[in-house]
């Protein structure tokens, strides 16, 4: 899971598996295979960072 913030500050743990597209307008928005949308303070690169972090992290638990 990756940990992310909602506009108004709050934390939350997003499946990065689920990420289907990442929109900057200039808010950050998550469209997840879902259909769900969630806009968030992160950027792009700051996202494209974190899931990269995280399946590095994956693979080096087998």
């Amino acid at each position: 899971m990756i940990e992310v913030t909602r506009l108004n500050g709050s934390k939350i743990l997003i499946n990065p598996h689920l990420l289907e597209l990442v929109e900057e307008s200039p808010d950050t928005v998550l469209t997840l295979t879902t259909g769900r949308k969630i806009i968030v303070k992160e950027s792009r690169q700051d996202l494209k960072n974190l899931v990269k972090s995280y399946r590095k992290e994956l693979l080096a638990d087998d």
